[in-house]
């Protein structure tokens, strides 16, 4: 069955398996070759793929076969499968140390070499020969016919010396249909072998084919997961080995003994547009021998069972997700921790993969109270809770529906349950939360949204919604705030406000979005609904509405002011990719010498550089020059003394924090060093309500606040030596 080539899908898949040195590559069979086929009405004898097979009964045809695609040297007719053998000589099968087959296929295939099988695709089970009439798992469409390139399949060297013969040797290949009433079917196939030393045995390699990475050592750590002939998909957790291999001395050998894990995990396929490229990102299951959960170190993270191996692909620069993560981390919240890994599956080379941990409740990452089943009644039932707005893809897309929307007529907003997931969760606690978030957005679009007392800060942590507009708008994060877009809540005893977080899938920003003013360093990326008012899913209401709230605004421009003389200035964002570079080093090469992409428009890429550092230098200028067009744009006055104060009450780079935040009866102060401080407590307003003087030993400072109404207040702190102030926000509920 025909269908559409996605223009934003590249085909090309170079693979490579570590093996001995390759001095050269060489074709031994070409597709346009004269082969042995037949277009079979029954199932053929077992041994067809075999040397010793009499095909003398079978026509010969120049390759490719098959109809409909206008790439077919040998037209059939319309049918389930088309079955052809090829021989070719082997004079010295020792210096053969690898092997490539290139196939173009639509919809399916299996091939042997001497009635082995060496490779397939989208149909039944390893090893076992499919029927005549069995249909390929799902369309595939051919690509060569379209100016693509056909798919790579390496054999191994310690395979290719059991399988081969010094002397003549067939390559088998069944190609199957979707359906014997499909209306095109193609069957292409290259074999070419790396020969280890000048000798020349064959022909020239085609002028499409690349000679894949020569993989000696690395300085990444390097994982392999070996999945014994099972094929990962992305509905179904099967269970393979994974060994990781971590040198202390920072240099990683394919054959070094594993060091850093070696067991079994259950693995999937992860994501939803990014599982359409051909370098696939894969979710990871620690478990024990028994297949339960296991939680465990890796690369040196936090014990935990849940991970993720994310592929970076259409970030040619490899460090949009781990820079965002990084700006979040920074800033005084927990976003993923990330480590940059070598990928081998099944022996063959992947690429740089990022080794980073999934959102979930625990003390290592979203640290929230658990909440169980026993958690119906009080403080109990009011945390933890971690939500999330996205597209309903996966098994989490259970929720309710926002009852405002952005701009009329817009895809609704789904708040979907993610930790505990919907079914684990009771009906009284699913509507606790629900109830929280409708609350929250009913106060925000009503009339006292601004209030300190009764507005949506009754509701929402300011501060993190402040952190998380800066996030998406120095990255311009077309994704930003409608998918992948989390929040959590705790329970009230501890902190009982909506908090934005973690940060989450920004492989789209920082400039590499060529749609819906993405890749633009001016403009605001929460004006996303009028920007894209036909996309599907649009942003909540909330950020146009605080930003109509004037403390909102000063509070929002005081952060900033602070960030960019910190961890958003110039220099410390350039650095932030440097110190990326220099971590990835020689890998890089390795990576684009088996993605060979650096040239190529990957959807959905608002810049193709043609380079590695010119994509480097484009991902600079495009942040810098972003922060500056926010420097001179964002709405809001910074009024208070000391701009780290306010917009940075979190932060260990600050003179004084204070714990906890929001309050109910007392509230810590904690400074570090020794001086003399003058200490005030003063309403939002500025009226003084409190006053003290902390002597020159004194490190630690606690105030009853019980009689205070609840509401927002500033704490003032000034060093009496330096006359430095600092203004703290604190809440009191």
């Amino acid at each position: 069955m025909r269908k559409a080539l996605l223009s934003f899908i590249v085909v090309i898949i170079m693979q490579y398996e570590y093996a001995q040195t390759v001095n050269h590559w060489e074709t031994a069979i070409y597709s346009y070759d004269i082969w042995k086929y037949k277009v079979p009405t029954s199932n053929l004898p077992s041994n067809w793929n075999t040397l010793g097979f009499n095909d003398s009964s079978w026509p010969s045809g120049k390759g490719g076969f098959g109809y409909g695609d206008g790439d077919d040297s040998t037209v059939t007719s319309y049918c389930w499968s088309v079955y052809t053998r090829k021989t070719f000589t082997v004079t010295n099968k020792a210096k053969l140390v690898a092997a490539i087959l290139n196939i173009d296929y639509d919809d399916a295939f299996v091939a042997y070499i001497n009635g082995v099988e060496v490779a397939r695709s989208n149909i039944g089970t390893i090893g076992v020969q499919p029927n005549y009439n069995t249909a390929a798992a799902s369309s595939h469409e051919a690509v060569m016919y379209s100016g693509g390139y056909p798919d790579t399949y390496t054999i191994s060297f310690s395979n290719l010396q059991s399988i081969l013969n010094n002397g003549t040797n067939v390559l088998s290949v069944s190609y199957h249909n979707l359906s014997n009433t499909s209306s095109d079917l193609s069957g292409i196939t290259y074999l070419t072998f790396g020969i280890s030393d000048n000798s020349n045995f064959y022909s020239p390699t085609p002028s499409w084919f690349t000679p894949p990475a020569q993989l000696d050592s690395f300085n990444l750590p390097i994982v392999k997961i070996n999945t014994h002939g099972q094929t990962i998909s992305a509905n179904t957790n099967i269970v393979v080995d994974m060994s990781v291999i971590n040198n202390l001395s920072g240099v990683n050998h394919y054959t070094d003994t594993p060091n850093d894990y070696n067991g079994k995990i259950g693995i999937n396929i992860h994501g939803s547009s990014s599982a359409m490229f051909p370098k696939l990102s894969y979710k990871v299951e620690t478990q024990n021998i028994l297949g339960n959960k296991n939680d465990t170190i890796v690369l040196g993270f936090p014990k935990d069972n849940d991970w993720l191996l994310y592929a970076p692909y259409s970030e040619k620069s490899l460090l949009q997700n781990v820079l965002a993560y990084r700006i979040a981390n920074e800033t005084g919240h927990y976003a993923s921790r990330t480590k940059f890994v070598e990928l081998f599956l099944d022996g063959v080379y992947k690429g740089v993969y990022i080794w980073e941990e999934k959102i979930k409740r625990n003390t290592n990452r979203v640290k929230i109270a658990k909440i169980t089943t026993a958690d119906t009644i009080g403080d109990q039932l009011t945390g933890g809770y971690i939500l999330k707005i996205d597209k309903m893809t996966g098994t989490s897309y259970v929720g309710w529906y926002s009852a405002y929307t952005s701009i009329p007529n817009s895809h609704q907003i789904m708040f979907q349950y993610h930790d505990p997931a919907y079914t684990d969760l009771l009906p009284i606690q699913r509507n606790y939360i629900h109830q929280y978030v409708d609350s929250f957005e009913t106060v925000l679009s009503g009339v006292n949204f601004a209030d300190p007392l009764i507005g949506y800060r009754h509701y929402a942590n300011e501060n993190s919604f402040i952190d998380y507009l800066i996030l998406n708008e120095i990255s311009k994060n077309v994704d930003g705030y409608r998918l992948s877009t989390y929040m959590y809540k705790d329970k009230n005893s501890k902190n009982r406000l909506l908090n934005m977080g973690p940060a989450w899938d920004y492989n789209l920003a920082f400039g590499n979005a060529n749609y819906c003013d993405g890749g633009n360093t001016v403009n605001w990326a929460y004006n996303f609904n009028t920007t894209c008012p036909s996309d599907g899913f649009s942003i909540p209401f909330w950020w146009n509405r605080m930003l109509q709230d004037t403390m909102f605004k000063n509070n929002l421009k005081c952060r900033w002011t602070y960030l960019r003389q910190h961890q958003l200035s110039d220099t410390y964002l350039i650095n932030m990719i440097d110190s990326c570079v220099n971590v990835l080093g020689y890998s890089i090469q390795q990576n684009f010498s088996v993605w060979t992409i650096l040239n190529t428009y990957v959807w959905p890429n608002n810049y193709v550089g043609g380079s590695y550092a010119n994509e480097i230098n484009y991902l600079k200028n495009w942040i810098i020059t972003r922060a500056h067009w926010i420097d001179n744009n964002l709405p809001g006055n910074c009024i208070t003394t000391d701009v780290g104060a306010l917009s940075n009450p979190f932060s260990a780079t600050v003179v004084a924090k204070i714990f906890p935040n929001p309050a109910t009866s007392f509230i810590s102060f904690e400074f570090e060093k020794e001086s003399n401080y003058m200490i005030a407590i003063k309403t939002i307003e500025g009226k003084n309500i409190y006053q003290t003087i902390l002597n020159n030993n004194e490190i630690q400072l606690l105030i009853d606040i019980k009689a205070l109404s609840e509401g927002i207040y500033l704490a003032e702190i000034q060093d009496v030596k330096t006359k430095n102030i600092q203004i703290i926000k604190f809440v009191k509920i």
